[in-house]
């Protein structure tokens, strides 16, 4: 699976019309940079103190204003996955409980499976309401189960999530991405029985427009069960899901917004540069560093104001315009610099300055609509 994905990306699916282009877009002018940001006197702060409420059915889910994603854990194909690394991933797991964020995105294509297997090993000796984890339907139409099974695969899969986790039941369950050969009808009926049958507290879906969204959300609502989240990408160099409108829907809606590759795959983290690139293999807002530069020494500039970690500044830009970041974890200290997006909020001049350096992004009719 995991090699399936990176291909697809490889073809274009990611941040881009077509291929990837190296020039990244500008705002329009006119965009009102105010309209998504929370009040002023609103801080983000560490679980349980600051929550995220994710719409059941039958049950909430209450998590932490950051996620863990958990893409690389177990993936080859893309992050170069090497079993030695599991015991840093434990420690920063720990660290994170700590610092209260306590809730992880996974995936049925991340390390075809591995990733949700890890995360077992992570969950073992905690109490089940100590953590959150959230994980997505691989909706790959040439699936055998998607092909075999076309109105069940949703449920089938998601059964198979919940033994390589070894749990009863995930909190969130979240579509991939609208490229399954089913209706959206279709598959809301499915979404429902999985939370009928208590493998799933909430559900969501993953990279949709604000139409398809809206029409998931009817369709679930014919058997009494909420939209809960939509997860796209966002970041300082992809705002489109804001300047499109989607981000507002989800909140005149009640649906929460994840962010995916909120640090664009490590090109707001201050690790790279233009004299030392990401890999090719990361893919999304693959810009040049060199278009990237200007971001980042804003980022800096406010980052050494704040005695926080420039990832931190990048993260706490989405958690202050209502985002719940997800963010990757490989290393303790990855954790930490996370972590430290909490407890205080850009103020509005900082945010200002970070706003003349962002950019807009664009869409694909393949995978990123929203």
């Amino acid at each position: 699976m995991q090699k399936v994905l990176q291909t697809g990306l490889a073809a274009g699916l990611s941040a881009t019309s077509g291929f990837h282009s190296s020039k990244p877009n500008a705002l329009a002018k006119d965009h009102d940079n105010t309209q998504d940001l929370t009040p002023s006197s609103y801080t983000p702060q560490p679980f349980p103190e600051d929550r995220v409420t994710y719409r059941g059915k039958n049950h909430n889910v209450d998590a932490s204003r950051i996620c863990i994603g958990s893409w690389s854990w177990g993936d080859k194909s893309t992050w170069h996955w090497d079993d030695s690394e599991l015991p840093a991933v434990k420690e920063a797991w720990q660290l994170c409980l700590k610092k209260g964020v306590n809730m992880i995105d996974n995936a049925q294509v991340y390390g075809s499976g591995e990733s949700e297997r890890i995360c077992a090993q992570l969950f073992e000796g905690l109490k089940r309401e100590d953590f959150v984890i959230q994980t997505k339907w691989w909706v790959f139409p040439g699936d055998k189960t998607n092909i075999i099974h076309p109105q069940d695969a949703p449920l089938i899969k998601l059964k198979e999530s919940c033994e390589r986790f070894k749990l009863d039941y995930v909190d969130v369950y979240v579509v991939h991405g609208h490229i399954h050969a089913q209706s959206i009808g279709m598959v809301a009926k499915s979404l429902a029985e999985c939370v009928d049958q208590g493998l799933t507290k909430a559900v969501g879906v993953a990279n949709y427009d604000e139409k398809n969204m809206l029409q998931m959300q009817e369709e679930l609502a014919k058997y009494g069960v909420p939209l809960a989240v939509n997860q796209c990408e966002y970041s300082l160099l992809r705002r489109q899901p804001e300047t499109s409108g989607l981000l507002q829907a989800c909140k005149m809606n009640g649906i929460v917004f994840q962010s995916y590759s909120s640090l664009a795959q490590g090109r707001l983290s201050g690790k790279y540069s233009a004299q030392n690139e990401p890999p090719k293999e990361y893919r999304f807002s693959s810009y040049p560093m060199k278009e990237v530069e200007p971001t980042l020494k804003v980022q800096k500039h406010i980052a050494e104001k704040r005695g926080v970690t420039v990832a931190a500044v990048a993260l706490n830009y989405n958690l202050v315009h209502g985002i719940v970041p997800v963010v990757g974890v490989r290393k303790p200290e990855q954790a930490e610099s996370n972590c430290q997006a909490l407890g205080w909020r850009l103020s509005d001049e900082e945010i200002a300055e970070l706003d003349k350096v962002t950019y807009e992004g664009k869409t694909t009719s393949l995978w990123q609509q929203g």
